[in-house]
């Protein structure tokens, strides 16, 4: 079984907050390239009218989405003025930690929803 894990995450971005908050996450993907050098990609999208912001990052083992979280985390509450957090997507099979930790970063930043998405079949060519 695949060790792969997608991780998506879409927000609503607070009226008049779009400049901060691109600058904020700018910054943050900054700090995750210069942080971590086994996550193998990370991106940060907004819609064009700049009210929606997703972000996704790839994942070759679940302990990189756990030191994600723990090296990340505390990053994470400098943008939280700028956005509501709808929801996180994890497809593959995070950890019991990383879970928790998706758990608290949704309840600090918005609803608190997380879901899981088994694989049922694929490869990866990573």
């Amino acid at each position: 079984m695949s060790g792969f894990i997608l991780y998506v995450d879409r927000s609503t971005v607070h009226e008049g907050a779009y400049d901060q908050l691109v600058s904020g996450m700018r910054d943050l993907a900054e700090f995750v390239e210069k942080n971590e050098p086994d996550i193998p990609s990370y991106h940060v999208f907004f819609s064009e009218d700049h009210a929606a912001m997703t972000v996704v990052h790839v994942h070759t083992t679940p302990e990189t989405l756990d030191l994600h979280l723990e090296i990340a985390g505390p990053e994470f509450a400098k943008v939280k003025s700028f956005l509501t957090l709808q929801s996180i997507d994890v497809y593959g099979r995070p950890s019991e930690h990383a879970l928790e930790m998706m758990r608290k970063k949704a309840a600090m930043l918005g609803t608190g929803e997380v879901r899981v998405h088994e694989l049922a079949a694929g490869f990866d060519r990573l």
